[in-house]
């Protein structure tokens, strides 16, 4: 006889599990410590002050409760920390970015120091200029910062090496997949589907695993005709009438007018760890190491792609993954288009100055025109999705709604966390869901829907998590990135993208990452970057120091 309730295969519940509850339960930790801080103060200060004391510290917490509190525009705070940093970014003009080029490079400074002592205001104001056109200048766009190549040669997977600043370094490789579905597929595919690419993360999150960190990447762009229009061009009957071409040629026109194709790629993310370097010995002295130890990596990274259902996945080159970067900066550009590309070409040219729009000037390589692309990001977080139950096509309206047909690029960051330290923190939310549920009964109030939702939605991660299921938790954050011909056009597209996903995907709210859009922008990137990781408890920070990078002897 089944379980009653027992929860019912490919619906999963999701929301709630942004922030895991800590000693202010799910509370902004903020504003908590804040108002600890100023209670304390006016304690101390309450003997000498008296009554002054006491209402200036009652006054400060509501001025702190006001500037913390969330709206659907961000807190106070957040918004004055914004507008201070696109001023400095327009003062400094650090939003601006040029490809660096060592002969022009060479000549601004020669230039500067020419005119170093000239006073004539021809020269003064052009040394203002190239002072500022060198200041542009960088190897990499604000998206990829610090990143770099272990191996970058022809034919061979692209090892990204990655140095951001204020994170742990890591290796990035970004595979070319086919998707799981293809067509019209049933129900039962699209669970198993599911399963299986939920399958490939558990067996990625295993504490002995070096991978912590997987990088879904869908790209939804118009349809390009060029592989039909090459098929005619050789197939085409050269006694075949005018008129006939012609009809072939509408029917290209009339199929692909308004038509938008996705593309799909899967990053994986090596932190260069202590663990990771002590492993990397084993098959090698310094980097030659590094290299072998990633080949088995990557190679088993691919296999568990294919037993996730996808028909074909193939790592893409150096050249391959910058191309695919230029695509994202300047979509005039075709995606697979490499003849051009060095590994270390990963930017275009984007001029700064705009608060909600990161905008990159480049070439279109069909025409040799100059073209102007604009991006806008926005961060998907779990604490702004609705608690409900989903489906694993929830985010169908956001891929392939009717409703939208801007380029655009959706991009989820999945950190992989062991199943003993997820299934504590799981443990902990129950608890404190359930109290906060509890708590609003035993008061006289009537608990919100929201509440008991939240409990199930914390009961069903627990259950998952138990000993023997073979899952693990997660840490994840999504971001999706829009793209558009003009400011007018991105205005319009940002207004629409946030109406679909608040009334056909469940996601209250998208955090656009105003006055850093630039930076932004790398994470629907394929380099695996954006996402924060996750802050293990003391306990399990100790383990990792106990268990080390396991023994030297050990050939594995």
């Amino acid at each position: 006889m089944s379980d009653a309730h027992e929860p019912e295969r490919g619906v999963y519940i999701l929301g709630g599990e942004g922030g895991h509850r800590g000693f202010w339960g799910a509370q902004n930790k903020s504003r908590g410590w804040g108002t600890v801080a100023i209670i304390a103060v006016g304690m101390v200060f309450t003997p000498a002050f008296g009554w002054v004391a006491i209402i200036s510290a009652f006054v400060g917490v509501a001025a702190l409760v006001i500037l913390t509190s969330g709206t659907h525009n961000g807190s106070i705070i957040e918004r004055r920390r914004r507008s201070r940093r696109h001023r400095l970014a327009q003062r400094t003009h650090a939003d601006e970015f040029i490809p660096y080029d060592a002969d022009r490079a060479a000549l601004l400074t020669t230039a500067l120091e020419q005119t170093r002592k000239s006073k004539e205001k021809t020269d003064q104001t052009a040394r203002v200029a190239w002072a500022r056109e060198l200041a542009a200048m960088r190897a990499n766009p604000d998206g990829c910062d610090g990143m770099g190549w272990l191996q970058s040669g022809r034919g061979v997977p692209g090892i990204a090496w990655h140095g951001p600043v204020g994170e742990e370094p890591y290796l990035s490789v970004a595979f070319s997949v086919s998707g799981q579905l293809r067509g019209m597929e049933s129900t039962e595919n699209v669970v198993r589907g599911a399963e299986a690419f939920g399958g490939f993360q558990a067996a990625k999150a295993v504490p002995g695993s070096l991978m912590r960190i997987v990088q879904s990447v869908t790209r939804v762009l118009p349809a390009d005709t060029a592989l039909q229009e090459s098929w005619v061009l050789n197939n085409i009957d050269p006694a075949a009438p005018d008129w006939a071409k012609e009809s072939y040629n509408e029917v290209l026109i009339e199929t692909s007018r308004g038509a938008m194709v996705q593309r799909h790629y899967v990053v994986g993310r090596w932190p260069v760890n202590a663990r990771f370097v002590e492993q990397a010995k084993k098959y090698g002295r310094g980097r030659d190491g590094w290299r072998k130890l990633m080949a088995a990596e990557i190679e088993s990274f691919r296999r568990g792609l294919l037993d996730a259902r996808h028909s074909w996945a193939e790592p893409l080159t150096a050249r391959g993954t910058a191309a695919v970067i230029r695509h994202m900066q300047n979509p005039s550009r075709p995606l697979d288009l490499v003849r051009d590309m060095q590994p270390t070409s990963t930017g275009e040219r984007a001029r700064g100055g705009e608060y909600s729009a990161h905008v990159a000037e480049g070439v279109d390589p069909e025409t040799g025109e100059r073209v102007e692309w604009w991006h806008r990001t926005a961060a998907i977080r779990a604490e702004s999705l609705t608690v409900a139950q989903r489906r694993p096509l929830w985010l169908l309206e956001l891929l392939v709604g009717r409703e939208l047909d801007i380029i655009r690029t959706v991009s989820f960051h999945i950190e992989l966390i062991p199943a003993a330290e997820a299934r504590h923190a799981a443990r902990r939310d129950l608890v404190s869901d359930m109290a906060a549920d509890i708590s609003e009964s035993a008061n006289g109030k009537i608990p919100l829907d929201e509440g008991k939702v939240k409990v199930l939605a914390a009961q069903r991660r627990r259950n998952d998590l138990a000993e023997g299921s073979g899952h693990h938790g997660t840490n994840w954050v999504g971001f999706v990135t829009i793209t558009a011909t003009s400011r007018d056009r991105l205005a319009a597209a940002s207004r629409e993208l946030a109406e679909v996903c608040a009334n056909e995907v469940g996601i209250q709210r998208l955090e656009w990452l105003d006055s850093y859009q630039a930076a932004a922008s790398g994470t629907t990137w394929p380099i695996a970057r954006g996402l924060r990781p996750h802050t293990p408890s003391f306990g399990a920070r100790a383990m990792r120091v106990i268990a080390g990078g396991g023994d030297k002897e050990a050939i594995a």
